[in-house]
């Protein structure tokens, strides 16, 4: 096995595009010293190598030497991130402005006070147009020393007006810094445990969203204090069951983004955030046009000037574009055509999920399952229930409610497969598993209590009985606000009305989508 001491500078060299490869090459070979050749030579080989091993470098290239090896990689890892700094200077606009506070603190310290200004006034225009606030108080800062070097009439005027745009700027990051904060915490807890499942739940979620946040004047806010409150206000409602608002919050955020567009390429991660954001919540809401409307954003994107698609930027899209269309094809019930497409993308997929964190990963394992259990595919909707189930105890710790719902619907494949032997040892499991995660409620106990029943032997009227029953006990709970989240990690009614008038899952969905979408259902 090859030695991995470090590859965070394969791992850098191989997410360099053609150009940006081209463009490092083109500076480093600027110079013709010794020391410029050894680095340009151990970026190529390590460039052709598919995977990253020190050892065979060393012993192939003479001239690298292992007393040399770890500051050469250190220097050379270095150099390429000013290359990428300065190929993209142009298109990252806050690098741009921290370079401009870089000359004008040169020419401060050489004397040249005059031009200092004038750097100042320039780097300053952009940081306002593009509320860049943390560069635009270091601005201010530059300009407070520069007082007592350029002294006028106006001198006066000139510090109360400092003065104040110092406590402005320093207000509004403040709220800013409020903002944001609450809603890490809210992120937090939501990645932890899920949605708000009952009402101990909602009471630490109001605990950190004080009453005062909601009297806060949108009129008076800036563009992005508007960003950061509708933000934390989407995350909140959706996170405890106020879909409506959450979406209407959502929408808000997407207006601010369509009546300012110049603000879309700086803000451009944000800007997707939001478009997954009204997405979600008109998903969850089933409003299919206006979803298939939003989700051809993600499209528009490409084309847009000034848009700079990052790697980053080019994984957060994809991970949308597939979770939002396997989304599209839960709403319309098109298990089987969504079957089709994932076949045709599997690969690209397997390699995709190898790039998403934890949390990503979690949501598009089960994305996937239940594309197969709805398709009636029983085995592979399984097998990629058994990702999760299977996970290490790190990942264990993120989304406990759908650890918990791969675990339930995994049983079920079981039981669709005649798996009954295994049905009653799985159902033990999960009760220990719930019980641990203290994630057992109404709707999981009746769910439980039937799959146990199903793993005795029962005949056709004796089951079709325990159908109806637990659809009747289930019903209720979809009003209620508290049980009724995990209906949307798995459509059992669906399920059981397709047993209880022996139809697949598909049809049934099928035909409730067409009664919800009507005139916009697609033929």
């Amino acid at each position: 096995m090859p030695k991995e001491r470090s590859n965070h500078l394969y791992q850098l060299i191989k997410s360099m595009s053609r150009s940006e490869k081209r463009y490092f090459k083109l500076v480093s070979t600027e110079s013709t010293n010794a020391s410029s050749k050894k680095f340009m030579l151990l970026f190529d080989l390590i460039d052709k190598q598919e995977e990253f091993d020190e050892d065979i470098l060393l012993s192939s290239t003479p001239e690298l030497k292992p007393s040399q090896f770890s500051n050469m990689k250190a220097h050379l890892y270095k150099r390429i991130l000013q290359s990428l700094r300065q190929f993209h200077l142009t298109k990252m606009e806050d690098a741009e402005i921290r370079e401009m506070i870089d000359h004008s603190e040169l020419l401060y310290n050489r004397g040249l006070y005059d031009q200092c200004a004038d750097i100042l006034r320039k780097c300053k225009k952009k940081a306002q147009k593009n509320d860049h606030l943390e560069l635009l108080l270091e601005i201010l800062r530059w300009e407070k020393s520069l007082l007592s070097h350029t002294l006028d009439k106006h001198n006066q005027k000139r510090v109360n007006k400092l003065i104040q745009e110092v406590q402005d700027v320093n207000d509004r990051i403040n709220l800013i810094n409020r903002l944001t904060n609450i809603s890490v915490k809210l992120n937090a807890f939501y990645l932890k445990t899920g949605y708000v499942k009952s009402p101990k739940d909602l009471s630490k979620a109001e605990a950190l969203v004080k009453d005062d946040v909601f009297d806060i004047d949108e009129t008076k806010l800036s563009v992005q204090e508007k960003l950061s409150l509708y933000n934390l206000y989407v995350g909140y409602f959706y996170f405890t069951h106020e879909v409506e608002k959450g979406l209407s919050y959502a929408l808000k955020c997407l207006s601010v983004f369509e009546e300012q567009p110049d603000i879309i390429p700086p803000k451009l991660d944000l800007y997707i955030s939001v478009i997954n954001n009204v997405l979600h919540g008109q998903y969850k809401l089933h409003l299919y046009k206006d979803f298939v409307k939003t989700k051809s954003l993600f499209r528009k994107i490409r084309t847009m000037k000034k848009v700079e698609l990052s790697e980053n930027i080019k994984m957060k899209l994809l991970k949308y574009s597939y979770i939002h269309e396997f989304n599209r094809l839960f709403m319309l019930g098109n298990f089987t055509g969504g079957i089709q497409r994932l076949n045709a993308l599997l690969s690209n997929i397997e390699f995709f999920i190898t790039k998403l964190n934890k949390h990503s990963r979690l949501i598009l394992y089960y994305k996937i399952a239940c594309l197969y259990f709805g398709a009636g595919d029983f085995r592979l909707s399984s097998r990629w229930l058994n990702r999760i189930i299977n996970s290490d105890a790190l990942e264990m710790d993120v989304r406990e409610d759908v650890h918990v719902y791969a675990r339930i619907v995994n049983l079920i494949c079981h039981y669709e497969m005649g798996n009954t032997d295994l049905v009653d040892y799985y159902v033990k499991s999960t009760y220990r598993f719930m019980l641990r995660k203290d994630n057992l409620f109404k709707f999981q106990k009746y769910i439980m209590a039937f799959l146990k029943k199903l793993s005795r032997n029962m005949n056709d009227s004796e089951l079709m009985e325990a159908f109806i029953q637990l659809k009747e006990v289930l019903k209720p709970l979809e009003k209620d606000k508290f049980e009724s989240h995990p209906f949307m990690y798995f459509d059992i009614i669906s399920w059981l009305e397709g047993k209880i008038e022996k139809r697949t899952v598909q049809e049934v969905i099928q035909e409730k989508s067409m009664l919800t979408i009507g005139d916009d259902y697609p033929v």
